[in-house]
């Protein structure tokens, strides 16, 4: 298998962390224990969670540094603050690293997060889409020059504004229009599903409720959705009713930059804004970047101040080491075998009799209908912890049980992809999966009807499986070499 986990010099990072904590104990001792612990923990675990990863030392040390103390409100070369100069750079090499990346025309990277990536999606498609001609007819440049009368003329037209979105249960996002979401409180929304018997996007159903619904805004992009999107038909899409094409590719930006998703899979070419995280299967820093058409650039740059606050120059400056490392030759190998272990663990899992929305998967995740299990998602979830295997529950298409208990667990490659896994490890790790569900049962309430939260699992499953997994995880040690002691 090629080699996927970024290279590093052990003696030095060893080195490094030793003296961090030193000097974090002088001052809390507890808080060094957590961070040794947490990467003792993090070893020890066989992680399946589809929206984790693990940063390499190059990224996670270039966090801890003072570009943490600066405050850079602002863009580059056009700051609120003087003396931002060290900044500019540190934010333009990011930004410079992102386009090449993703062979995007404008990056802008200063968001903390996913969603405040979303939110500066949003208000530059309103910028560009509404302000503009309540710009002109007040007599304005700039959205920060607008009155309080000009405002509530603009949160008077939002109302009348509309966003498409994948439904959660059918594998979209909060952030994509879900009511108790602020995107749901910013649009009148609606959802686009998937297909009722195949659990696919039915791209004739979207296109009719677009024509229907006729969105200011198309979303497109997913959390629990195990296939590839056709970025080039929703865009027909958009343009049909003449909606803005928005993608949030945080989960899968990690296959867009490994150059997995191509063509008309690719969301950057298609999009009019594309919105991100950049850890996940990117495997950087945790935060959030956009990606944008020219005509969008200038209203995108403007999220601090519209949206955010001051930017966080230690982040941009990880991300800007972590976007160098997606662009050099391996990291196009850990995505493709992100991807080839997906299908593995799919399979293993198909094989052994479980039941997976769609029937397998073409990207990084895998979404395993536990019902047939006798479970709710809750339920398997703690038990396969229990078990020593970390997952999260997930809502599946039309699921009975909600978004709180939910019928389905959601399964993920990048982490363990990173420690070295390959489709063998993956085709056991399937095998302790199903033997831990097949062994376990809800428990009874008071009143004798089944438990959607309690369980019981056979004797020893549990304790045999942690075994095998400890064994999985230590023929693949994390940050191999770097020692704390």
């Amino acid at each position: 298998m090629t080699d996927v986990t970024p290279a590093f010099d052990a003696t030095a990072a060893s080195t490094a962390y030793r003296s961090a904590l030193s000097v974090i104990a002088e001052v809390e001792p507890r808080v060094a224990d957590a961070i040794g612990a947490e990467l003792a923990d993090q070893r020890a675990s066989l992680k399946l969670i589809a929206s984790e990863n693990y940063a390499s030392p190059a990224v996670l040390l270039t966090m801890g540094t003072w570009l943490s103390d600066k405050y850079a409100e602002g863009t580059v070369g056009h700051r609120f603050y003087a003396g931002c100069q060290n900044v500019d750079t540190v934010e333009g090499l990011a930004a410079e690293h992102a386009r090449e990346l993703f062979g995007a025309p404008h990056a802008y990277v200063q968001p903390h997060s996913g969603i405040d990536a979303n939110l500066v999606a949003f208000w530059a498609v309103l910028a560009q889409r509404i302000e503009s001609p309540a710009l002109e007819r007040a007599g304005v440049r700039h959205v920060n020059d607008l009155t309080d009368e000009d405002w509530a003329t603009l949160r008077h037209a939002l109302g009348d504004q509309r966003m498409l979105g994948m439904s959660l249960d059918a594998g979209g996002h909060l952030t994509h229009g879900f009511r108790p979401n602020i995107s749901g409180k910013m649009f009148a929304q609606s959802s686009y599903g998937t297909d009722p018997e195949t659990g696919l996007l039915d791209y004739d159903a979207v296109r009719a409720r677009a024509r229907e619904f006729r969105p200011l805004i198309l979303m497109a992009g997913y959390s629990a959705y195990p296939r590839r999107v056709d970025f080039a038909k929703m865009r027909e899409i958009a343009d049909e009713v003449g909606a803005t094409l928005v993608v949030d590719m945080a989960h899968f930006a990690g296959l867009v930059a490994g150059k997995v998703f191509t063509g008309d899979f690719d969301p950057v070419p298609h999009a009019h804004v594309v919105t991100s995280t950049s850890h996940k299967s990117l495997r950087g820093p945790r935060g959030g970047f956009v990606l944008c058409q020219p005509e969008y650039a200038d209203a995108v740059d403007r999220g601090c101040p519209m949206v955010l606050g001051g930017p966080l120059p230690h982040v941009m400056a990880a991300k800007a080491v972590a976007f160098a490392e997606a662009r050099r030759p391996q990291f196009a190998g850990y995505a493709q075998t992100v991807v080839d272990n997906a299908v593995a663990l799919a399979e293993g899992l198909s094989r052994r009799g479980a039941r997976l929305v769609t029937g397998g998967t073409e990207n990084h995740l895998v979404l395993l209908d536990v019902s047939t299990f006798g479970l709710t998602g809750r339920q398997a979830e703690s038990a396969l912890l229990d078990a020593g295997i970390v997952t999260n529950r997930n809502a599946i298409p039309a699921d009975p049980n909600g978004a709180w208990y939910t019928s389905g667990v959601r399964l993920g490659t990048p982490a363990l992809t990173t420690r070295g896994f390959g489709a063998a490890e993956f085709d056991r790790t399937a095998e302790l999966v199903v033997d831990v569900l097949s062994h376990t049962s809800p428990t009874a309430t008071r009143d004798g009807s089944p438990s959607k939260a309690k369980y019981a699992v056979d004797g020893g499953v549990a304790d045999k499986t942690r075994a095998a997994a400890a064994e999985l995880v230590a023929a693949h040690p994390l940050y191999p070499g770097l020692d704390l002691a």
